[in-house]
């Protein structure tokens, strides 16, 4: 199912970071399918599945244009020269989805902070959240320019409960503080600012540990594109302001905008399921 007439991004211009694979496949993807033109970001190029130069062909097949940039977001610098680029041939942006984040290798599925490398704190807090501000830092002027003006950044139930690990949990609650705090600021640019929050969704990598057994498959999961289409209802919604500055549950954004993966699947709001976890405020 491709975008209605309403839900159209011909002529828009687009960032996806961390495209080549999962959610952010997914977001790329989706705005393809709404005839964005998207700039796909990551490190790892070729004709390979998991690659940035096969999900901006893939981009394009779905409607759209794709535009592969090797990036490693680790770097300032190649973040810079990203920019510089899309400023080079576009003049302007009009959506940023924040979605690069490295997993640690080995995962890190639990047990003690003490125990894991320091180098997690460096993958999960240096790419998964700095990332995130360098690329808004350099974004922003481009959004300026632009029509759409909308900055989606991905987090996770983490950020409010304990998920994982320590180090996780740092970087998903700093992804969505830093939402709140950039939508201040950008307010008065008519810039949006909003965190989507999936719960269980079926990357490559979550079903790859799947069927490793070492995590169990994840029932009633988000696709990435199902998280990609709530982005693309997001971005085409006059009234997306009302949601600026908050964390939004993907699935309730999915029923909201009347909305379904590539299999005509909804899944139930992710929200109860962490009702009851216990939350991640130390001032109370």
């Amino acid at each position: 199912m491709g975008a209605a007439d309403s839900d159209r991004l011909d002529g828009k211009i687009a960032v996806v970071t961390g495209s080549s694979r999962g959610i952010g496949k997914g977001m790329a993807l989706a705005l393809g399918e709404a005839g964005a033109t998207v700039y796909v970001t990551g490190r790892t190029t070729g004709d390979g599945p998991l690659t940035i130069d096969t999900a901006a062909a893939e981009v394009t097949a779905a409607g759209g244009q794709g535009i592969a940039v090797q990036t490693d977001h680790f770097h300032d610098a190649q973040i810079e020269a990203l920019f510089a680029r899309v400023r080079d041939e576009q003049g302007h942006l009009d959506i940023l989805a924040n979605n690069v984040y490295k997993i640690p290798s080995p995962p890190a599925w639990g047990g003690g902070f003490w125990e894991h490398p320091i180098q997690i704190w460096d993958d999960q807090v240096g790419i998964g959240l700095r990332a995130q501000y360098v690329a808004s830092w350099h974004a922003a002027p481009l959004l300026f320019e632009g029509e759409t003006k909308l900055i989606a950044n991905t987090t996770s139930p983490g950020g409010f409960t304990y998920l994982f690990s320590a180090s996780y949990g740092v970087g998903k609650s700093g992804v969505d503080r830093l939402t709140h705090d950039m939508a201040i600021e950008l307010k008065p640019k008519d810039v949006t600012a909003v965190a989507l929050c999936p719960g269980p969704v079926t990357t490559e990598f979550i079903l790859e540990q799947a069927e490793k057994g070492v995590i169990a498959e994840p029932e009633g999961a988000e696709t990435p594109l199902f998280i990609g289409r709530t982005l693309v209802a997001l971005a085409t919604d006059p009234d997306r302001m009302d949601k600026t500055g908050k964390v939004h549950w993907t699935t309730e954004l999915g029923a909201e905008y009347d909305l379904v993966d590539e299999n005509g699947f909804r899944a139930d709001s992710f929200r109860e399921r962490y009702a009851g976890a216990p939350r991640a405020n130390p001032y109370t």
